[in-house]
This record gives C-alpha cells, sequence and structure tokens, in this order.
C-alpha cells in the first residue's frame, strides 16, 4: 500500500532515480532533517497559486500544474535535490532578480497574506550569511570612501594654503593703508636728512630720517634735544629701527654695498662726522671722523683694488675758510684715504656738486665749484691724497678731448661753466633722480654718471650742457626759479623734459620746457603758496611722466585777477591751503587734485611698489601744536592710487595748443586715471 501511494505521488517527468524519490511514508523517520527542510514547493507562473510551506519531516515536493512547464519543473527539483542546503533566498541569487522578481512576485505576496516567509530550517543560516557580508561590503565601501577622501581633502588644504594663507604675507602691502606718525619737534622749516631704502625686504623702500626730540626734563633750561636717525615701514608706518647720534643729520644715504655685509650699509651724515651703520638692523658698523662737511657722499669705482667701492666727501675746513677740500673714504673700513685735497675756488655762491662723470672713454671725472663749476680727474685727485700711483684700471685711462680743456697746462682745473652769473643748480638729466637721489645704489648713479647736465643760473636762465663737449644745447629765459628742476617725459620723443616752477607778484608759475629744444610744452599759473617744494616726475604705464607739485588755486585765465604782492614774513589772516596736484601730458588742461593740507610740508620722496605697480608720496609736514609750542613734524604716506580714485579734477581753461579747445568728459577722464599705474623708470 505504501509503495503504490509513494508511486502516486511520484513527480512527473521524472527519468531514473539518480537523486533518488521523495516517499512521504517511507522517508518519515530520515536521519538526514536538513534536507527536508530545505525542500520547497513549485508552483506555476500564471500567478494564480499560492505558496505554502510543508511541515513535518517527511514532506515531499508537490507537482506544479502547468503541464506547459513538466520538464522545467523536473529539471528545477534535480537542481534544488542537488543543493539540498540552499533556501530560497540564495537560489534568489544564483537565478538572478529578472527570473526570480517575475516567478514569484505572487508568491510574494501571498506569504505576506500568510505571515512572513517561509521558516524552513536553512533560512536563519542564510540570513546570517548574507549579514556579514553586507557587513563586509559596508567596511570595504568605507575603507575605499576613506582612501579617496582623505586625499582629497589633503589636497584641497594645500590648495587653501596656497591661494589664501601665502598671500597673506602680503596683504598688509596689497590694502597700502594710508598713515600719519608723529616724530619729535619740527624745528622751523628747514628740510630734515631723508633717505628711502628697502630695511625690511618686503621690496618696498621705507623712509629713513633724521628726528629731533626733547627730553623729558620738567625745567625747561634744563631741557636739551636727542637727535636720531629712525627707520620708518613704508607698509605701516612703525619704527623699524633707531639710532642715536651727537649731533643732527645733515644727510642719509644707503644702498652701499660690501662683500663682507650680507645686507646695504647707510650713511648717517652730520657736521663732524660720517658713520656707517647697517640698513636692517641700524647698528653702527664704522665711523670717521672730519672737519666740516659740506657735502653727500660721491660714490666711487673702486680706487684700493678690494672690490668695494670708495667714497668722496667735501670738507670746508674752518681754518681754511677759502679752500674747499676733498676727501677720499675707504668704502671697506671707513677710514680715511690719504690726506684732503684743498682747492682753491674763487668765486661766489653755493656748493655746487660734487658730482661724478665718466667720459665716454671710461676716464672719471668730478665736478664741483662756488657759483662757478670746475671739472678735475679723479686720477690726480688719488695722487694728491695718497702720494701714490693709481693701480686700479679705473684711475689709468685719460680721456684725450676732456684733458684738452685744461685751463693750461700745470693746472688741474677744466672749465665746465664760469660766466658773471653764478650756478644755482646743477643735476644729471636722468629720469627721476630728483625722487630719491640720496641713494648709493652703483646702477643709479652709473646712469647719473654718464647724463648730460642741467644748469640753472642767474637764477633766471635754464641750460642743458652736453657731456660730451660742455657745449649748450638750448638756454630758455625765464623769471626767477626757486625750485630744481624735474626730469620727465611730457612728449613723447623719448627726451626728457624739464619741469620748473618760479614765483613772483603772488603768482606763482608752473611750466614744462621741452628738453630737445627749450619750447614751452606747458603752463600754468596759480595762487602762491609761499612754500618752495621739488616737484616729482614719476614714470606711468602710458610711457610718459606724471608730476607732482604743490601749490595753491589755480588761477583760470577765463577769470580776472588782481596781482597782488605779499611781503615776506607777513602771515595772513587764514591759514593757505596747500595742494597736491598731479599733472598728465595725456590732458595737459586737466589737474587732479589729490591731497590738500595747511601744514608747512618741508621735503618729499616717491617710493615705488614694483609688484603693484603703485607708489607712495611721503611728505614730511610742520605741523603747529594746539598750546602754541613747537611745531611738531608730521610724516605721511599716501599711495597715489588709492588717491587718484578720490581725487578731484581741475580744469585749467583753454588749452596752450593751437586749434579748438579741448573739454574731455568726466567720465573719460575718471576711466583714463583710475587705469593709470606708476613704475620705476
Amino acid at each position: 500500500m505504501a509503495a503504490a501511494l509513494s508511486r502516486a505521488l511520484k513527480l512527473p517527468g521524472k527519468k531514473g532515480s539518480e537523486l533518488g524519490e521523495y516517499d512521504p511514508l517511507t522517508q518519515a523517520d530520515s536521519e538526514d532533517e536538513s534536507e527536508e527542510d530545505d525542500l520547497v514547493l513549485n508552483y506555476p507562473r500564471n500567478g494564480l497559486g499560492r505558496d505554502s510551506c510543508l511541515g513535518g519531516r517527511s514532506g515531499r515536493l508537490v507537482v506544479a500544474n502547468d503541464e506547459a512547464q513538466e520538464d522545467d519543473e523536473d529539471d528545477e527539483v534535480e537542481w534544488r535535490e542537488r543543493l539540498p542546503s540552499k533556501c530560497r533566498q540564495d537560489r534568489d541569487n544564483v537565478k538572478g532578480p529578472a527570473y526570480w522578481g517575475h516567478r514569484d512576485s505572487g508568491r510574494d505576496r501571498a506569504g505576506e497574506d500568510k505571515g512572513g516567509p517561509c521558516p524552513l530550517g536553512g533560512t536563519g543560516l542564510g540570513v546570517h550569511s548574507t549579514e556579514a557580508e553586507a557587513k563586509k561590503l559596508r567596511m570595504k565601501n568605507a575603507i575605499r570612501s576613506a582612501l579617496f577622501l582623505v586625499p582629497l581633502v589633503c589636497a584641497m588644504l594645500v590648495v587653501l594654503l596656497c591661494a589664501f594663507l601665502i598671500p597673506c604675507q602680503k596683504g598688509e602691502l596689497e590694502k597700502r593703508p594710508q598713515w600719519e606718525r608723529a616724530l619729535g619737534d619740527a624745528g622751523g622749516v628747514a628740510p630734515p636728512a631723508l633717505a628711502l631704502w628697502d630695511v625690511d625686504g618686503d621690496s618696498v623702500e621705507d623712509v629713513i630720517l633724521g628726528v629731533a626730540e626733547w627730553t623729558n626734563d620738567t625745567r625747561p633750561t634744563q631741557r636739551s634735544k636727542i637727535y636720531s636717525a629712525v627707520a620708518l615701514s613704508a607698509v605701516s608706518g612703525r619704527v623699524l629701527w633707531r639710532n642715536v647720534l651727537s649731533e643732527s643729520m645733515m644727510y642719509i644715504q644707503c644702498g652701499l654695498q660690501f662683500s663682507s655685509q650680507p645686507s646695504s650699509v647707510c650713511l648717517l651724515i652730520s657736521k663732524y662726522v660720517l658713520t656707517a651703520v647697517n640698513g636692517t638692523t641700524g647698528k653702527n658698523l664704522t665711523s670717521v671722523q672730519l672737519k666740516n662737511i659740506e657735502s653727500q657722499a660721491v660714490l666711487l669705482p673702486d680706487l684700493q683694488g678690494d672690490s668695494v667701492p670708495d667714497l668722496l666727501i667735501a670738507t670746508l675746513p674752518a681754518d681754511e675758510a677759502l679752500d674747499l677740500s676733498l676727501t677720499l673714504i675707504s668704502g671697506l673700513t671707513g677710514a680715511q684715504l690719504g690726506l684732503p685735497v684743498p682747492f682753491n675756488l674763487t668765486g661766489q655762491g653755493k656748493l655746487i656738486g660734487p658730482l661724478l662723470h665718466e667720459t665716454q672713454k671710461g676716464a672719471y671725472y668730478i665736478l664741483f665749484g662756488l657759483g662757478n663749476v670746475e671739472a678735475i680727474s679723479l686720477r690726480d685727485i688719488y695722487i694728491r691724497a695718497t702720494g701714490k700711483i693709481p693701480m686700479t684700471q679705473a684711475l689709468r685711462i685719460k680721456d684725450p678731448k676732456w684733458e684738452e680743456l685744461r685751463k693750461t697746462n700745470s693746472s688741474s682745473f677744466i672749465d665746465i661753466y664760469r660766466g658773471s652769473e653764478p650756478v644755482e643748480f646743477m643735476l644729471p638729466l636722468v629720469a627721476g633722480f630728483g625722487n630719491n637721489r640720496n641713494s648709493l645704489d652703483s646702477v643709479s648713479n652709473l646712469n647719473s654718471s654718464r647724463s648730460d647736465w642741467v644748469l640753472v643760473y642767474g637764477s633766471s636762465k635754464l641750460s642743458v650742457l652736453r657731456q660730451r663737449d660742455m657745449r649748450k644745447k638750448w638756454t630758455f629765459n625765464s623769471p626767477p626759479i626757486h625750485s630744481q628742476p624735474a626730469p620727465g617725459h611730457f612728449n613723447d620723443d623719448g627726451i626728457l623734459d624739464l619741469f620748473f616752477q618760479h614765483s613772483a607778484n603772488g603768482i606763482m608759475q608752473a611750466q614744462v620746457v621741452d628738453g630737445a629744444t627749450g619750447h614751452i610744452l606747458w603752463s600754468a599759473e596759480f595762487v602762491c603758496p609761499r612754500l618752495v617744494l621739488q616737484t616729482s616726475a614719476i614714470y606711468t604705464s602710458t610711457g610718459q611722466s606724471a608730476f607732482l607739485f604743490w601749490a595753491s588755486e589755480p588761477i583760470n585765465v577765463q577769470k580776472n585777477v588782481t596781482k597782488t604782492t605779499v611781503a615776506p614774513g607777513v602771515a595772513a589772516a587764514e591759514p593757505l591751503i596747500r595742494k597736491l596736484f598731479l599733472l598728465h601730458p595725456a590732458y595737459p588742461t586737466i589737474l587732479l587734485e589729490l591731497t590738500s593740507t595747511t601744514d608747512t610740508t618741508v621735503t618729499s620722496a616717491v617710493s615705488y611698489e614694483e609688484h603693484q605697480k603703485d607708489a607712495s608720496y611721503i611728505t614730511v609736514s610742520s605741523r603747529p601744536t594746539p598750546d602754541s609750542g613747537p611745531s611738531a613734524r608730521i610724516v605721511k604716506s599716501m599711495s597715489l592710487r588709492a588717491a587718484i580714485t578720490k581725487g578731484q579734477i581741475v580744469r585749467l581753461g583753454e588749452s596752450n595748443k593751437t586749434g579748438a579747445q579741448i573739454k574731455p568728459g568726466v567720465f573719460e577722464v575718471n576711466k583714463f586715471f583710475r587705469r593709470l599705474s606708476f613704475r620705476r623708470q
């Protein structure tokens, strides 16, 4: 009976007995319980079947009702019986989601209706295995994400460091704040010693000037002045170093380079002492005692063969008032080379020079004089000072053309200029010479020593001398000239032009003269500011120079102005407002008013910033104190590009050139000046 029932329940389409028969009667007591628990039902794909489970140890597979898939079902049973430990979830992974998703959609819904998945014995093992694999996969993904994100974050930090943190070191330079600092007592309107040099290594020229301060003694009769040299940062105005001196300074010069000194050297020159200090720290290096120093130091070629440039300075000993002496000083040790060389100069007037000139043949001459201008060979000065024949190549060369110009064969002098009218100014025709004329940089001095000269004599005559033959190129007659001419490029012929000022009858006139012909290129009149301050010429991105000068209100040619004479020493009832104007040749009928002040500016300089194509205008002024005490000395720095953005346009009226009147629009002018940049020529 059991055998007949077993044959009746045998699966259709089964061939052979390789996998054995499932007989629920004969195998009820089978020892392999895992095989019975792993068996599942197989229903047709029409979705009408219902998923169910066989309980008990002797359950068998039930044959599906779909006759069309009978063969496939038989094969499937064979496969399931070969893998008795696999649950349905594992078969899902083997068959693929598409197959089982389509086949079991109905059964899954039926299972959910009946209370959940099949409670077979193998199902728990599969779930634990899947959870372990999922956990392992999550761990693997986390490691992969970490390996990707960590280098990415490091790269981002490096980019941020390069893009933001490193430029912050120059952030102070880029902001260029305006600053103002009070330093001691003004001591009248005499200009203090002033020089520009990069002290702190930020590529911006800092300010070094002489300062005088009263001691803190409460008794006025016991108070005394303390003199010092102070270096200020051109960026912030803070004090970089201070060097206390025994007497007031007349000149400060920087840029002397020693082979044994990594930083540049600055010279602090007072009436009786010349002190060399470290330009970075301000510490004393060497000093030499001299008598009545009358001039700045002149940078010479190497005279001793020690690879360090030497110096020359003019002195006027008190016991020999008529004799001007030239003294040679070692650039390496600061010691005096030989004895001072005296010269009995004839003439009256202020001291001209000394200036170094190198001829086209490479011979060196010193130009100097009182009222007149003489030249003497540097070779002759060295021989007379030391009594030795010069060994260096620089002193062996002679220029035959210059030697022919000697007065007599026995005379050492060569006449550069001699006339009835004394010389007021003589300077090299070099762009930017007046902006920082206290530099001992060899490159700057080399350019100055090979140029033509600007000569102002008789207070009203302006000439340009050719260096090759000492002949005048042209001569321009003017009212008395009160300021040193400023060389700059006004037109586009490549030849330096000259800006200068002269005053008469309460009117100050500013003019630009063509350096090639001596003709007037530009002229304007202003109310006299009762201020004599040198003009600064600054090279711009247009290839021309901008001129900075101080004046009062401009006099429009369309208005009637009564010229009045102001007696010297008579103060006005109201403080006089002085204005700083910028003139650019592109718009000759327009001035840009950069700033105005009631302070008395006594000297100025221009500090360049190469990386920003900007320049700072440094001024030293005298400002009265509220308690009517001594005037305070005020040092101010102003970025020119920042000042231009806030500047006011001042129209001068008709153009000096022939033709229609030029009236550029405000937008056009503002656009031009805002794009203007400055650089060193």
